[in-house]
Order: C-alpha cells, then structure tokens, then sequence
C-alpha cells in the first residue's frame, strides 16, 4: 500500500489517457464513497457527484470540456456538483443523526442541553445561513455580522455569495479526496475547469440550482503523453510563513 507521500507524489493532471489499459468502474464508485469522508462546512455534505461511463454521454461532454485532450481520451468522467439548494434537507438528515450520536455517546446527565444546542443549529441557525432570497437574505446576515462584530469575534463572509464560495471550497474537498484515492489505485485524474457549464448541465439534465464545481477525467496516463514534464510548484519559502 502507498504512503501519503507516495500518493501526492504519484498524483499529477494527466492529460492524455491509454486507451489500451482499462480503468474498473467499481474502484472508481469505492473511490466516490471514501470522497464522502471529505470534511465539509458545518457537516452539511452539499455536493453530488455524477459517476460517467456511458460513451456517448462522454463524448457529448468531450466537446462541452472544450476538446481538451484529457476529456476526449477519459474512459470515465465525475463531474462534482454543488447542491445547496439541499440545504434544508440535508440540516435535517444531520439534527436527525446528531440526536441519536448524542443518545449513543452522550453523557445522559447533558442530553437535553446537547439535543437543544443541535436543534438550533441545524433547524434556526443553517436555514438563516444557507437561505436565498434575491440577495435580501444576504444583505440581513451582512447587517448583524457588521453590527454583532462591534462588540465580539463574528464570522464576517456571510452574503450569499460568500455562502456559495463556502459550499464549493467543501465539494472541492470531496473532489480532491476523490483524486488522491483514485492515485492510491494508480488511477490517475485531471480536474478540468474549461468547459461549457450550460452545455454540461443540459447533458447530464441538472437541476436549474445546480452549480458545477469540477470535472474529472479518469484513466490510465499514457506513458509518452500523459503528463507533460516535470512537476513545476513555486518554492516553499514563498508560501510559508511562520508565526
């Protein structure tokens, strides 16, 4: 079994696959379930992914990926969607599963106080979080972050936009899960942000809420063309910052 070190060192965005040597779509589907074990803001999991293995659907999305060599030679395709219009859904899947952690791991002498903190987060405080109307719902968080930050620590990115930026960072995290598990299968990957979103999401027949984060190709590197060179990566000392 490879290390992490090994993993990161093996994982590169190949670009061109062997159609020769074929990838299992069963590793790929257990390589999706671990994506799930990707932290996500507030534990809400607002993302989908859409496991492609039909060719002609992937040769639709080729030409919505704008033709690029690691769309036209992919055997499968996962495209990573945000769903944060699931909100109120998924805030009640997680109080349900929180009342029973509680019951199972809880300290009895606590359980209400534990259930009524998770009742308010997950049934008032998630809602007014993740919620949208027209903005309006936005610009009222912005009001009381500005005004309850005069006197304490508040959460400052809190308009709809910014709640949108939060939802793809954690599909994201998923997303690279994803990546790194497929490199522990010597499955390699490409995440393409080049494509068409319209063109794409009328082929896999989004829902109109619907926002793609990425997509990737999956395969098997050809040996010659697959990657291009050498890794290049800014040098760590420009990056790190001790405090």
């Amino acid at each position: 079994m490879k290390g992490l070190k090994e993993i990161l060192e093996y994982r590169r965005s190949v670009r061109t696959y062997d159609s020769n040597r074929r990838i299992d779509s069963e590793k790929v589907r257990q390589c999706l379930e671990l994506a799930l074990l990707a932290p996500t803001s507030s534990n809400m999991q607002l993302w989908e992914c859409l496991h492609i293995t039909d060719r002609e659907v992937l040769k639709n999305l080729s030409i919505a990926c704008l033709n690029q060599s690691a769309a036209k030679t992919a055997q499968e395709m996962v495209v990573f969607v945000t769903r944060q219009d699931l909100y109120i859904e998924r805030a009640k899947d997680a109080l349900a599963f929180e009342r029973e952690n509680v019951k199972r791991n809880g300290s009895p002498e606590k359980y209400e106080k534990h259930i009524k903190n998770w009742e308010i987060y997950y049934g008032k405080i998630i809602p007014l979080i993740y919620g949208r109307f027209f903005g309006m719902l936005g610009l009222l968080r912005k009001f009381i972050a500005l005004s309850t930050g005069i006197f304490r620590p508040m959460m400052r990115e809190v308009s709809e936009n910014d709640i949108r930026v939060t939802v793809h960072k954690s599909c994201a995290l998923a997303a690279q899960t994803f990546m790194l598990a497929m490199a522990e299968q010597n499955y390699d990957t490409c995440p393409m942000e080049g494509f068409d979103s319209r063109r794409v999401k009328k082929i896999l027949q989004l829902p109109f809420n619907t926002e793609i984060n990425m997509i990737i190709a999956c395969g098997i590197r050809d040996e010659e063309t697959g990657v291009w060179g050498e890794r290049f990566r800014v040098p760590f000392e420009k990056i790190y910052k001790k405090i």
